[in-house]
């Protein structure tokens, strides 16, 4: 069992008899001293798909589920339901829209590296690649001349992300975007 210092993002851990995937983490270190920092875990029940706060010291240990990952392509939407289909076997995944809102906006049919989370053999949850590349569908017309250091503007993609870029990129440019962050990390 790992302490809770050790938990990562898309884990999936037990939970008062409950399965739980790790969708986010935040950590906070209380004033005073010696005092252990607290990992906050946003978490998604696998069984209802309600969201779930759990809260841990950073050495306490906790219960984590065998998963397993593989590797998967954005195949087709059906109603609300989106299908991504492994790259080995053909096995088709299939995800309702509100379990991978968030991820859907940094996912096109061009996007590589995605890998479906598989907790006894069910398909829980997607995890994304550090970082990927899409097309801006608009943005504020480039000024000729401006730096990489200079301020930056709002840039809107088709799958419905908006983040800043810097002046200088246009629309139409293609961009790689940070996935955990979601923030601009250059040209592509």
């Amino acid at each position: 069992m790992p302490k809770a210092s050790e938990l990562k993002k898309g884990f999936a851990i037990e939970s008062n008899g409950k399965t739980l995937l790790i969708k986010d983490i935040e950590i906070t270190t209380p004033g005073g001293r010696g005092g252990a920092k607290i990992y906050k875990l946003r978490c998604t029940d696998l069984a209802t798909g309600s969201k779930i706060e759990e809260r841990y010291k950073s050495d306490e240990l906790v219960d984590t589920v065998e998963m397993s990952k593989r590797n998967v392509t954005f195949s087709y939407v059906d109603g609300d339901e989106y299908i991504f289909m492994d790259n080995e076997d053909y096995t088709q995944f299939t995800f309702k829209h509100n379990e991978i809102e968030d991820d859907l906006l940094l996912i096109n049919e061009e996007t590589q590296g995605v890998q479906v989370v598989l907790i006894n053999g069910n398909a829980a949850g997607l995890e994304l690649p550090s970082s990927v590349e899409l097309v801006i569908e608009e943005t504020d017309p480039s000024i000729k001349g401006a730096s990489a250091s200079a301020r930056s503007k709002p840039a809107r993609f088709a799958t419905g992300l908006t983040i800043q870029v810097p002046e200088y990129i246009a629309t139409g440019d293609r961009v790689v975007i940070n996935t955990a962050e979601r923030k601009y990390m250059n040209r592509a």
